[in-house]
């Protein structure tokens, strides 16, 4: 078994993968990674230059019985959990496949599954999507069709309801909803695009339905200065949803790539409680430098002073993340090096970062997750008391820095620059970026996905001829494109000194859902 032990972290085993898929020319070991390939790609898993596509993001149902996966192919997959996943006597790692496939007719900006999503209730099995072009869609997972006589492909299910995303009743085009989420209770979801915000009933479909509510993050997209310094202008990249209390109401946290956020009560009709920009936040925090290399001293000396004036960076919201217990908002970013935390208990609080990110050197999202804190530890746990939460994330390409899952603990019981508390290499590559890191419902186990494309400069282009365009250069570019390591893996997690009925972190490995029902359902 693949084991990956941390001095200070607990050991991680590795229990299922996909294996490499983009490795099609491998031994006859990975044939049925191949086979996967085609199953979640519709197009054979490569474009016509012959690059494969990667998997993008990952996140688990509600019920934590299967994995949501997108890939840059624009595939939605479905994988069930193995029921012996934690079982001793296994082998190891078990292969994952996909047992549902959508594909979609374009890029989509965010997924979102059911939160109340039921493996042993096929008509929970639901997941919204929003590509380009296209209303926002309900898709039902369901067992991959078998390909017609016309095609060698499996075709993909039909939308089971549609949900028109316009600015105005009147309007006729469709808006393209860059940021998705579907709360608890789950009759109701948020979309996000340029400057709007809209609040859907799921019961209400069809060509003639309209979003219940819609809040402009600005007064007027007309007036001169955007808003006239009021709300937060720019496209609305991420969201998230407080925890909710008993009657079910809680904040949505909204982040644009101008870097704002705004707190939005959609209880309240969608009434903003406060907005505010990161930009300021993440120059302050000044990004901790390594020691310089002894034949690099210079380079080194140069690199510190870029990034003492430029903090930990950072050029649009990726993620809008709540802490367990609702209290603190992480805001994470593309090309930055760490995370931001906010106390919303007073608001726009900046309570402190989470460094070592590792996300600098890169455009792609970066998706990360949080988990109660360990009961064992002092002041309990869920993020109440002293002992805070953990936060998992995956980190980017750049400086070898790509490949590794790093994890901090007890976020939120501190202030200032958090480094991180473990780390493990989960993918040989170190250029690739781990896109999403996410821990199952119980602790027991963390799924993470990997992937990138990595563009090679030609060295023997002639800089002096300058009848080569600027597009040309990025067709070329684009056209040189090649994979880096791409798969989903499932680990286990336990202490490294205590039995394996339980994790060292106050949590006990409880069995991953799948308990004798038929998995072929999905």
């Amino acid at each position: 078994m693949d084991q990956h032990s941390t001095s200070s972290g607990p050991k991680v085993e590795l229990v299922a993968s996909t294996r490499n898929i983009t490795a099609r020319d491998a031994a006859s070991t990975a044939g049925s990674a191949v086979s996967v390939n085609r199953n979640n790609d519709g197009d054979d898993n490569n474009d016509d230059d012959g690059v494969q596509s990667y998997f993008e993001s990952a996140q688990w149902t509600a019920d934590g019985t299967t994995i949501l996966t997108y890939s840059s192919s624009n595939l939605i997959s479905g994988y069930i959990v193995p029921e012996d996943l934690l079982a001793p006597d296994k082998p190891a790692p078990l292969p994952l496949t996909p047992q549902a496939a959508i594909q979609l007719p374009e890029p989509s900006n965010a997924i979102a599954a059911a939160p109340y999503f039921s493996l042993a209730e096929p008509y929970t099995n639901q997941v919204l999507a929003s590509a380009r072009d296209h209303p926002i869609q309900l898709f039902y997972l369901s067992s991959t069709p078998s390909p017609s006589p016309s095609s060698s492909q499996p075709s993909s299910p039909p939308p089971a309801a549609s949900y028109p995303f316009t600015k105005t009743s009147r309007s006729e085009t469709f808006l393209s909803a860059t940021s998705l989420i579907w709360p608890t209770p789950g009759s109701h979801f948020i979309a996000g695009s340029r400057s709007l915000l809209a609040k859907f009933d799921v019961s209400r479909p069809g060509a003639s339905s309209e979003p219940i509510i819609r809040v402009k993050t600005i007064p007027s997209e007309r007036h001169l200065l955007k808003g006239g310094g009021v709300g937060m202008r720019g496209t609305v990249s991420a969201l998230g949803a407080q925890p909710p209390d008993s009657n079910y109401s809680g904040l949505v946290a909204a982040g644009t790539w101008t870097r704002w956020i705004g707190l939005y009560d959609f209880g309240a009709a969608g009434e903003c409680v406060a907005a505010w920009s990161v930009a300021s936040a993440a120059t302050e925090f000044q990004y901790p430098s390594s020691p310089s290399s002894p034949g690099n001293q210079e380079g080194d000396k140069e690199q510190q002073h870029h990034q003492k004036q430029e903090g930990i960076g950072g050029s649009g919201i990726t993620q809008t993340i709540w802490s367990p217990c609702g209290r603190y908002l992480l805001i994470a970013e593309r090309k930055s090096r760490g995370m931001l935390v906010y106390d919303v208990r007073v608001t726009g609080r900046l309570l402190g970062c989470l460094t070592g990110r590792d996300t600098a050197d890169s455009n792609q999202r970066v998706s990360c997750d949080v988990f109660p804190g360990s009961s064992s530890s002092p002041g309990g746990g869920g993020g109440d008391g002293e002992a805070g939460f953990e936060v998992w994330s995956g980190a980017a390409t750049g400086s070898g820095g790509g490949g590794v899952v790093k994890v901090w603990e007890g976020v939120g019981a501190r202030e200032g620059a958090h480094e991180p508390s473990w780390a493990w290499r989960a993918y040989d590559d170190a250029s690739t970026t781990v896109g999403a890191a996410c821990v199952h419902p119980s602790g027991s186990v963390v799924a993470t996905c990997a992937g990138s494309w990595a563009f090679t400069d030609d060295d023997n282009d002639d800089d002096d001829d300058g009848s080569q365009s600027s597009s040309s250069s990025t067709e070329m570019a684009w056209m040189r494109r090649r994979n880096r390591e791409s798969s989903l893996k499932i680990w286990s997690i336990s202490a490294n000194n205590q039995s394996d009925d339980h994790d060292g972190r106050g949590v006990s490995r409880e069995p991953v859902e799948g308990d004798g029902r038929n998995t072929n359902r999905l």
